[in-house]
C-alpha cells in the first residue's frame, strides 16, 4: 500500500491522523477486493503533536535528536486515528493522550538513536520500548500511544458485529 502521508497545508493533526486511517482502510479494501458484507477492515495512524506541529517519523539521526530535544521536559499529545470499514459501513474515532517527558540529556538521546528504536517511530520514541524511560506521566490511553487504542478499537469493531474475547453481546456503552 503506497499512500501519500504528507501533511496538507493547514491540516490540523486530528484531521491528519483520521484522514490517513480512513485512506489506509479504503486502500486495503480496494487492494484486497474485500467483501465488506462479511469482513471488517481496520486501519490506524498515529502522530506526536507538540505546539501544533506534527512530529512524524524522523528522517535521520539529526531529525530524531531534534525531536527528542523538543519533547524534553515537556508535555505533548499523541493522536491516533482509527478507521473501520465493514458490514455496518464506515466508522472512525480519534484517541488523544497527553504524554509528559522528563528532561533529557543529549548523550542519552544519542545512545537511544543508536539502539535503532526511534528510527521509524512518530516523535522518535516508542513508549512500549526503551522510550518509556523518558516518560514521567500519561493522561489517556497507553495503547493509543503505542499506536492502537484498544478501547476505541473494540467499540468500532463491536459496531461492525465483530466479537471480541470480552464481548457480552451488549452495547459497550450500556455495560455498568
Amino acid at each position: 500500500m503506497d499512500l501519500d502521508e504528507q501533511i496538507r497545508l493547514r491540516e490540523p493533526a486530528d484531521e491528519y491522523v483520521l484522514r490517513l486511517a480512513r485512506e489506509k482502510a479504503e486502500a486495503a479494501v480496494a487492494q484486497a477486493s474485500i467483501d465488506l458484507n462479511e469482513t471488517a477492515v481496520l486501519a490506524a495512524d498515529t502522530a506526536v503533536v507538540l505546539d501544533g506541529d506534527i512530529l512524524g517519523k524522523p528522517a535521520d539521526r539529526f531529525d530524531a535528536l531534534a525531536m527528542l530535544a523538543r519533547l524534553s521536559g515537556r508535555t505533548h499529545k499523541v493522536m491516533t486515528g482509527v478507521a473501520v470499514r465493514g458490514p455496518a459501513g464506515a466508522g472512525d474515532v480519534i484517541s488523544t493522550t497527553e504524554v509528559s517527558f522528563r528532561t533529557l540529556v543529549r548523550e542519552e538521546c544519542e545512545r537511544y538513536w543508536l539502539s535503532g528504536e526511534p528510527a521509524d517511530k512518530a516523535g522518535a520514541y516508542a513508549i512500549q520500548g526503551m522510550g518509556a524511560l523518558f516518560v514521567t506521566a500519561i493522561a489517556g490511553s497507553y495503547s493509543g500511544v503505542v499506536g492502537l487504542p484498544l478501547l476505541e478499537t473494540g467499540q468500532l469493531l463491536h459496531q461492525q458485529g465483530v466479537s471480541t474475547v470480552l464481548d457480552t453481546g451488549r452495547d459497550p456503552d450500556e455495560i455498568l
